[in-house]
């Protein structure tokens, strides 16, 4: 049998999957249900695993509350050759992001999610243009959260950018580079720079820890995308209009401070303040008793936990961090409620250990899915399509007035 994170089926393995003949199955692809391609067999045919799982979860009523389903058949779908997401983490355009993690930094994760295969948008001369408004705006939010002095940045960021709606992709790629080195920079509160982003943000906000700069470039990579979440398809719906690519960076910094979202990972991080000096046992059974989550647990996704939070907590505790972060809480956690760390909890973990600023955590996470939204801003200008899904109405049928 295949495993979980499989990406792709064999005919006989999908027609199992969802209890039908091949013949059915066939059917299925050829109404654009589930996706095919051929094998190095040319006799043979292999089928997308989302696909014949997606179908299956329309077709079966599932047991999990509605806001808990890994696919919901009722939300939009989109076709993407960026990103998708296995029980072995998500793949970027064909790597494991776990594996690229381990060596990469965030601008290689960069170029691969945008495709930048002719041009380097990190060369030391890719620098983003910075107008005098834009540093005046920057001075006056200089004691404002980083995420809302990223946004008012940039919201004069593409008058100042002569290529800023260059329609051609490694234009869009270059425009990328400097996007995410202005959002860096400014988020640290200081000039942007062509030195490596993780070691940027280790210097400003973790100088004094060996292991900073390491930690941090694991997260970033590991935060570059995870397919079509809230913030990217906010990204994607404000591309489809036309924005240029700083614009559209905006819709996602705003859509990723929701406490749903990105804002997980500041509820995440007050979660391991209040669980640094108490007795652990005692507080998760108080917890567990009175019906409050645990932020940082749980994923409607990953069923058996998040392999992004498995990854950092071991990096975390083999350079040193404390057990009863990396181990004891996760532990306890799921023995009491059979929920698993997500990333969110792994972050705050991160932030914690290496005495970073309060918020921190959601600023590392905006500026590592900067490049995811660039991505998918990118391919949605490519493809010149409107997104425009159709509501479901539920309203008063027309002619007859509400009664009171």
């Amino acid at each position: 049998m295949k495993k979980s994170g499989s990406l792709y089926l064999s005919a006989r393995e999908a027609s199992a999957e969802l209890a039908v003949a091949p013949a059915t199955l066939y059917a299925y692809v050829s109404r654009g249900l589930i996706r095919s391609e051929p094998t190095t067999d040319s006799r043979s045919r292999r089928y997308r695993a989302e696909d014949v799982r997606a179908l299956k979860e329309r077709r079966v009523p599932s047991p999990e509350p509605r806001g808990l389903k890994s696919f919901d058949a009722d939300l939009p779908v989109l076709d993407s050759a960026i990103a998708t997401i296995t029980e072995d983490g998500p793949i970027y355009r064909g790597v494991n992001c776990i594996t690229l993690a381990e060596t990469d930094t965030l601008e290689h994760a960069a170029t691969l999610l945008w495709d930048a295969t002719n041009v380097d948008p990190f060369t030391v001369d890719n620098r983003p243009v910075i107008s005098e408004p834009m540093r005046a705006i920057a001075t006056a939010a200089r004691n404002a959260a980083p995420i809302d002095r990223a946004i008012a940045v940039l919201a004069l960021a593409a008058g100042a950018d002569p290529q800023a709606f260059t329609r051609a992709p490694d234009g869009r790629a270059m425009v990328g580079g400097r996007i995410l080195r202005l959002v860096v920079g400014f988020m640290l509160n200081s000039e942007p720079s062509s030195d490596l982003l993780h070691q940027q943000i280790a210097r400003a906000w973790a100088p004094h820890d060996k292991a900073a700069p390491d930690l941090i470039r694991r997260v970033l990579v590991l935060l570059a995308d995870h397919e079509l979440n809230a913030s990217t398809f906010t990204v994607r719906c404000a591309a489809s209009t036309g924005l240029n690519l700083y614009d559209a960076t905006i819709a996602g910094l705003a859509a990723l401070k929701g406490p749903k979202h990105g804002g997980a990972s500041a509820l995440s991080a007050q979660l391991v303040r209040s669980l640094a000096d108490v007795d652990l046992a005692e507080v998760v059974r108080e917890r567990v008793a009175l019906g409050e989550r645990f932020p940082g647990f749980g994923h409607g996704v990953y069923k058996l936990g998040d392999p992004r939070a498995h990854m950092l907590l071991r990096a975390l505790a083999k350079a040193g961090a404390a057990d009863r972060f990396t181990q004891e809480i996760p532990a306890r956690v799921l023995e009491a409620t059979g929920e698993f760390v997500n990333i969110d909890y792994a972050l705050a973990v991160l932030t914690h250990a290496l005495r970073m600023p309060v918020g921190s955590e959601l600023a590392l996470f905006a500026m590592a899915r900067t490049v995811g939204w660039i991505a998918h801003a990118s391919e949605q200008l490519r493809s010149g399509g409107l997104i425009r899904p159709r509501a479901r109405y539920i309203g008063p049928v027309p002619g007859r007035r509400a009664h009171s």
